[in-house]
């Protein structure tokens, strides 16, 4: 039976025991707010197109960000996913821009007066391009005659408009319009991925982000150019070249997911995964591509497993991810392995074996230790965190608690008092 996560607060569900924990005799703390500056770095705080609220709520162990742009307000859970949505709201930005440019509105022209034969030979030949197509999306091919030609229509209608618009705000609605009129066939067409990632990668962004707005956006921009047969260009991104790494940077998104199609990454990580020993049936769950699984997330998680090629147990990591049920929960446990991994990788550690203690992951070292990856922002001495730091189902081998962002000293001195070393790490890029 699927296990079912019944506290709402992301590391509650991850890092809280399945068992009641006895009152900590200790007075505890509450969450504190914090300022935004104390967590983000200064010239990360506002840009063109958004600004990061300066008051920021913990709950003991994250920090909740709500960051005001010009297109939605967005949240973000912790620090990683606030460095993402930072990057996002300024991708936005640049996106919306290019889709008010002539050579957008020449695009869309183009796609459907003199569209290039990748999509010309789906709309006049759909079956002998099935031929053509990755067998992993074939079973988008049943309809893809019939609504890229009912796309292509309102395409025709709608780049007429986007040319005759006289005005910005017009122009704006007609083209948003227009990326929702291309279709999820249309989406898919050969080719159309690898020109997604192109975009993706100029913008330094993750190609398969949750954010809705973005990847309507980015699907409605990469379609105008691929479509239209025009060279990709993404608002700055041409120009300086150090934009898109230095968001890339900021997000962590590794180089190798814009060159791999989807398709093409899932048949390499499953094949790492087989050769971890992990069995064909929890890597098809793993890869079936629903929920918070998201095709970067499980890339980041098997890398992290690749880095760690002593441990035993790397399959308990993806039994673990397989349970998450919400995009907070697998962050946290990513973030707990790139800590993991990159602790081996700098000879910090030495793991033989990784663990799940409840929903808690751990590794064991060597020198038997055994280290908890906490990927946090803020930890005080709440008791909820008392009754984690004294939890009795972790085993008599010395603990190591390596954690990231800060700890209140009640914590600091109440996680020691239980018998714990504290080690302080980065957050992984």
């Amino acid at each position: 039976m699927k296990t079912r996560f019944s506290i709402p607060l992301v590391c509650a569900a991850l890092v809280a025991p399945a068992f009641s924990q006895a009152p900590s005799a200790d007075i505890h703390e509450t969450g504190v707010m914090l300022q935004a500056a104390s967590l983000l770095d200064a010239g990360t705080l506002r840009g063109s197109s958004y600004r990061v609220r300066d008051q920021v709520p913990t709950d003991g162990y994250m920090a909740y960000f709500t960051i005001d742009s010009d297109y939605a307000t967005l949240t973000a859970v912790g620090v990683p996913q606030a460095r993402r949505r930072i990057v996002e709201a300024e991708a936005i930005r640049r996106l919306v821009e290019t889709s008010k440019g002539d050579l957008f509105a020449e695009g869309m022209k183009r796609s459907v007066e003199q569209p290039i034969e990748a999509v010309k030979n789906i709309v006049k030949h759909p079956v002998d391009s099935l031929k053509a197509a990755p067998a992993t999306v074939g079973h988008f091919f049943s309809k893809m005659g019939s609504a890229i030609g009912r796309a292509g229509g309102r395409l025709k209608d709608q780049s007429e408009e986007i040319s005759a618009s006289p005005d910005e705000e017009g122009r704006e609605a007609v083209t948003a319009e227009a990326g929702r009129g291309i279709g999820e066939a249309a989406r898919n067409a050969v080719g159309f991925d690898k020109a997604k990632l192109a975009t993706a990668k100029q913008l330094g962004v993750d190609p398969y982000s949750d954010n809705a707005r973005l990847q309507e956006e980015m699907d409605k921009v990469t379609w105008a150019f691929f479509a239209g047969g025009l060279p990709l260009r993404i608002g700055a991104a041409v120009a300086s070249a150090g934009v898109a790494v230095a968001a890339t940077n900021m997000v962590g998104v590794p180089e190798d997911t814009y060159a791999l199609t989807q398709s093409e990454l899932a048949f390499r990580d499953g094949r790492s995964l087989a050769a971890m020993g992990i069995s064909d049936e929890d890597i098809k769950t793993f890869q079936v591509g629903r929920g918070p699984l998201s095709t970067t997330r499980r890339h980041l998680i098997t890398l992290a497993l690749e880095a760690m090629p002593k441990a035993g147990g790397r399959g308990n990591a993806v039994l673990l991810a397989n349970a998450c049920e919400t995009p907070e929960q697998v962050d946290f446990l990513v973030g707990a392995l790139q800590i993991l991994a990159a602790r081996q990788r700098s000879g910090a550690a030495d793991y033989v074996e990784l663990k799940v203690i409840g929903r808690l992951p751990g590794a064991v070292t060597a020198a038997g230790e055994l280290e908890v990856p906490a990927p946090v922002d803020q930890v005080t001495w709440t008791e909820q965190v008392a009754g984690a730091a004294n939890r009795d189902d972790l085993g008599a081998m010395p603990k190591v608690l390596v954690h990231t962002g800060k700890l209140s000293q009640a914590a600091t001195a109440g996680f020691m008092k239980s018998g714990w070393k504290l080690v302080g790490v980065e957050y992984p890029r």
